[in-house]
């Protein structure tokens, strides 16, 4: 029952898509793969909608997709102009190498769709916000966790497709965009008159390692790629035509792209100028920007209406929020930029031949750069310029799934080169399908290089019980068990690694996917790491004088955070009693000044960026004082300080140019006091790994943090906190 669950799940899904698609599209164009692809996009907006009504119901869905197939259904029979099936010949030269070779991988795709889902992201993120949403009938704000912020329309459509299915069938929905997709590709060479071009180019695609892997799991490049595809299949189509019944289409393709995934805003940007160039009217460009709008604009509202930022998790140094760090913004970037690795001259063997980019294309893309050569044909440069478009955001994470959505562009190109010897062309998809070939991969590539490993036909159909196959495919699936047999539904669970949440319902915080969460992490490493301990003091001595404000400023440029655990105001060496008319100010990130003056030497202030000049904090009050003590960590050696007071004529002046610094013994009981300040901030479980770092100290130490062992697992260990 479980594979029928799947199944009915992906094909309902797949079907009420292309039902849209006929509706929009009407006899404008036929191709099923374009139907399919432009239904996707609206019925990703109509789930979307449901998620903010909090509609999300199997049955709601069952309707809605009923609705969609009946009228799809009586709107093609009352059409004027009946269907012209185009011709096709099963034996020509370009369609058996096609077919042939899809046929066999789509078997081998289709098994490792229906199998359990076990990709690290469509498990760690992309599926535990669908589960997530339809335990919860829809949308409600998810703050910490950083992932929530990006644009899902492929995740809405996973959504349809869970509701009946869970996971595998979102997975199969992505299956359907890799089958669009390299079907798609051959048409192109078809229609453009160059078909064995069109037939090896979707081998090439159809086949690399990277593309499949991807596209029989629940990520969303593949869907990406045959968005842009499509839309730039439509454009070529439209500017033949002149069609204006394909313009919606163009317009929500082009946004659409958007909203399956960030990288995708090229492609509004590119229709919209395809469309003024070629039509000269801004009546067609007007309806072309109004549906881009239709699909960009929801995704940025919520964000907007959410965490305070449009672009979240992304440009926070203009859209400054309590939940995004500036810091770990920069961090995370600068880190996909290069990834391991110590040059980019070292990328094209990564991502074709070593996956040590977490991917391969195959080796034969080596020959990508004999696609240039396709220049002297109006085909290539309309291909290599949608290359472009579609990979210019590449350098920004090099990641091989990065490079699948301008990889059909490309892959044509370079065909259209090969094509001109047929054999050779012939010969260059063949070795590409044997090389990438699950058994072959192994022979050439990195240990554990991202593909497909091997065909678990009992697991799809659920013959064979599948949690031996989930725990030796899917690392941390033992700590998601530990999570489900001993704790509540509604636990709040902290996690310095990401697990797969997609397979549990508790709430997980993991270190560095909020601002909070970052804090969290801080808190427990303030008890036992040497260089995080409240032991630094800072204090600044000057005469006594009236204050109607304090103001530290710090002056110094470096890559250090700016760090107060505690900021007392002094007079005659004792601390002013704080009082609550106090108004306390940051610049940056004000939100947890308030940490700062809690008397709790473990909660802290951070500047959530790097040192540089101009930044404070502030205390209005009204008050005689002569010193100020400022209680921190010593891990943020760069910092320059100096103290600055408002006097009663509301003039700011320097009281003194530096502090004193000086050190203290350690507060006793830190550890016990951090286990209690999460505790008390929400959080009943830790799950620690033991290869990480402080995993000795919980579990030599469980009695001086308060903490006890409840459960153990292929390497982790969940404790419930005092």
């Amino acid at each position: 029952m479980e594979a029928l669950a799947i199944l009915f799940g992906a094909c309902l899904t797949a079907v009420a898509s292309f039902g849209l698609g006929k509706l929009l599209l009407g006899t404008a164009c036929r191709e099923w793969p374009v139907r399919f692809v432009c239904g996707a996009a609206v019925l990703s907006l109509v789930i979307f909608l449901f998620c903010c009504l909090r509609l999300v119901y199997p049955v709601m869905f069952l309707l809605v997709g009923g609705a969609i197939i009946g009228a799809a259904t009586v709107t093609e029979r009352r059409a004027a102009v009946p269907a012209k099936p185009r011709s096709f010949t099963p034996a020509a030269p370009a369609a058996v190498v096609f077919l042939s070779v899809a046929a066999v991988y789509s078997v081998i795709y289709l098994v490792n769709a229906m199998a359990p889902e076990v990709s690290p992201d469509g498990s760690a993120y992309h599926l535990s916000f669908v589960a997530r949403y339809v335990r919860d009938h829809g949308f409600h704000p998810i703050t910490w966790n950083l992932y929530a912020s990006l644009s899902g329309g492929a995740e809405m459509l996973f959504l349809f497709a869970f509701a009946f299915g869970r996971h595998s069938a979102a997975a199969m929905v992505h299956f359907a965009f890799l089958l669009a997709l390299g079907w798609q590709i051959f048409a192109y060479g078809r229609r453009g008159g160059f078909p064995l071009a069109g037939a090896c180019a979707a081998v090439l695609v159809f086949v690399s390692p990277v593309v499949g892997i991807d596209g029989t799991t629940a990520y969303n490049d593949v869907a990406l790629a045959a968005v842009g595809f499509m839309l730039f299949y439509l454009l070529q189509v439209w500017s033949e035509e002149n069609n204006p019944r394909l313009l919606p289409a163009i317009g929500l393709l082009a946004g659409f792209a958007y909203a399956v995934k960030y990288t995708g805003w090229p492609a509004a940007i590119y229709a919209i100028a395809f469309v003024v160039w070629k039509s000269r009217r801004w009546r067609h460009a007007a309806v072309v920007v109004g549906c881009v709008a239709l699909e960009i604009v929801p995704w940025v509202v919520k964000n907007w209406l959410w965490v305070g930022n449009p672009a979240a998790p992304f440009v926070n140094a203009v859209f400054r929020n309590p939940f995004v760090t500036v810091a770990f913004e920069k961090d995370y970037t600068e880190y996909f930029k290069l990834y391991d690795l110590t040059s980019r001259w070292q990328i094209p063997w990564a991502v074709t031949v070593s996956a040590k980019l977490q991917g391969l294309l195959g080796p034969v893309f080596l020959l990508a750069p004999i696609a240039l050569l396709a220049l002297r044909w109006r085909a290539g440069r309309q291909l290599l310029l949608a290359a472009l478009v579609f990979g210019v955001n590449y350098f920004g994470n090099i990641g091989t799934r990065f490079l699948i959505p301008p990889l059909p562009f490309v892959a044509l190109a370079m065909a259209l080169v090969l094509a001109r010897i047929p054999g050779l062309a012939v010969a260059v998809a063949l070795l590409h399908a044997v090389l990438s070939w699950p058994s072959v991969v192994p022979r050439y590539a990195l240990p554990g290089a991202m593909h497909i490993i091997k065909v678990p036909w009992r697991e799809a159909l659920r013959i064979r019980d599948t949690d031996h196959f989930m725990r030796t495919r899917l690392a941390e699936y033992g700590a998601v068990r530990l999570l489900e047999e001993h704790t509540p539904p509604a636990a709040s669970v902290f996690s310095f690694r990401p697990i797969p949440e997609a397979y549990t319902s508790r709430r997980v915080l993991i270190e560095y996917e909020s601002a909070g969460n970052e804090m969290l992490g801080r808190i427990l490493k303030s008890a036992f790491v040497p260089g995080m301990l409240p032991t630094w003091r800072l204090r600044f001595d000057f005469p006594a004088q009236p204050l109607t404000g304090i103001r530290v400023v710090q002056t110094a440029v470096g890559r250090d955070l700016w760090s107060i655990a505690e900021l007392r105001v002094l007079r005659e060496g004792r601390e002013v009693p704080r009082k609550p008319g106090w108004r306390l100010t940051a610049d940056p990130f004000p939100w947890t000044i308030p940490d700062a003056f809690d008397n709790s030497p473990l909660t802290l202030w951070r500047t959530g960026e790097t040192i540089k000049p101009g930044m404070y904090v502030e205390v209005d009050l009204t008050e005689v004082a002569d010193g100020v003590l400022i209680e921190a960590a010593p891990d943020q050696s760069q910092i320059r300080l100096k103290l600055e007071g408002r006097d009663r004529q509301r003039e700011w002046h320097t009281l003194a140019q530096a502090p004193k610094i000086f050190d203290a013994p350690p507060p006793l009981g830190l550890r016990r006091a951090a286990a209690r300040e999460l505790k008390r901030r929400g959080v009943s479980y830790l799950l620690v790994f033991d290869d990480e770092f402080g995993a000795d100290d919980f579990r030599t130490h469980q009695d001086l943090w308060g903490i006890q062992q409840i459960g153990e697992a292929h390497g982790g260990r969940l404790y419930q906190l005092p």
